[in-house]
């Protein structure tokens, strides 16, 4: 099966209710890890790749390594997608190495460390969005800033990250204020404000209303209920990762994550697409120093891989089943990206508030 836009996933998403995992990778072994899980059930997927990953791998190694697994797994549709792109030299150089969708971040200026004014991410991600469409690609936004309610302070990840403190208003997303931005950028996605943030430490205590925002992502929806919102930061820091990373000499001190339980809430509410990196990080780490420590004499890699990846794909499925993912990948029958060009064009994929129905296009 050929690469699919990121819009064209999400509307068959939001048609049948379910989410969609976005898996960021920087290697071979986590596209296999990640594939084999979605061809064990039907599952369509995201993969994604930040900044760093580009620069770790290299632009044409991760084209032709995700053009590899289309081909290895034909019955699997896949979004390639740009994870937050820092402005337009960024997303467009994406869509020429052959991804698929890109998300702008503009709710940070192109350092991906000051908070940026509302107007500067309206203008950014419509240039974005504009550009992107006219060869048919999609775009996720972002509208408040990823960050904790406990401390006010964001965690870099892969060079993205607020620095100093950040207001209750910066790190909520504001339901009006998201009505607004889709209208005027023409954003595919929305990823919103709500609590969630990069990283393992996101959490001091398992969370709840007062540090984690479910009613931020129901208000956002009950306003934008075509919408597709996305959860960035929601990795759910597997307790029995942790325990087993520090069972093998690791020092990872207690922390939460954001509660699968809770995901599963979130995608009732309009989530369409949910960010995974920290969980795929911490599985393969866990093997790793469990090799290492029960086999010292051990350095052959592929020893310390193949156990590596059957943890990741063991993670990559659970999740796949707990969206709701699982069993519908046949049922994606992919549109070429001309022709979704066309439709952009057309109209027929502008942004619908009020009232609901059913998505254009599957």
């Amino acid at each position: 099966m050929a690469l699919v836009t990121l819009r064209q996933m999400l509307d068959h998403a939001a048609e049948y209710a379910y989410g969609v995992p976005a898996f960021n990778i920087n290697n071979m072994e986590q596209g296999l890890a990640i594939m084999r899980a979605a061809k064990a059930c039907d599952a369509p997927v995201i993969i994604q790749a930040s900044r760093g990953a580009r620069s770790y791998a290299g632009d044409i190694m991760l084209r032709h390594l995700v053009q590899a697994l289309v081909e290895m797994f034909p019955d699997i549709p896949v979004v390639m997608h740009q994870d937050h792109g820092n402005n337009d030299a960024t997303c467009l150089s994406a869509i020429r190495h052959g991804f698929t969708s890109v998300m702008m971040d503009g709710s940070l200026e192109e350092d991906m460390k000051t908070p940026a004014t509302y107007d500067y991410n309206v203008d950014i991600t419509a240039r974005v969005t504009r550009a992107t469409h006219a060869v048919g690609a999609s775009v996720e936004g972002e509208l408040g800033v990823l960050g904790s309610l406990e401390t006010g302070e964001a965690a870099p990840e892969d060079g993205s990250g607020a620095t100093g403190k950040l207001s209750q208003d910066q790190l909520l997303t504001d339901p009006d204020q998201a009505v607004d931005f889709v209208l005027r950028t023409k954003c595919d996605a929305l990823a919103i404000a709500c609590g969630t943030s990069h990283g393992a430490y996101k959490f001091s205590r398992k969370p709840d209303g007062d540090i984690l925002s479910m009613g931020t992502i129901a208000a956002i929806h009950d306003k934008l209920p075509n919408t597709h919102l996305v959860m960035h930061g929601s990795p759910s820091v597997p307790q029995d990762l942790q325990d087993l990373i520090n069972a093998f000499g690791g020092h990872m001190p207690q922390t939460y994550g954001v509660p699968v339980q809770e995901i599963e809430r979130g995608i009732r509410m309009g989530v369409r697409k949910v960010n995974i990196d920290t969980d795929c990080r911490m599985a393969m780490t866990a093997q790793f120093r469990r090799i290492a420590t029960e086999k010292p004499q051990e350095f052959d890699p592929r020893k310390f891989l193949i156990p590596a990846m059957d943890e990741l794909a063991e993670l990559c499925r659970d999740r796949f089943e707990r969206f709701g993912t699982a069993g519908h990948a046949h049922a994606i029958k992919p549109i070429p990206m001309d022709d979704m060009a066309k439709r952009y064009a057309s109209g027929a994929l502008a942004p619908r508030i009020t009232p609901q129905s059913p998505p254009s296009n599957r």
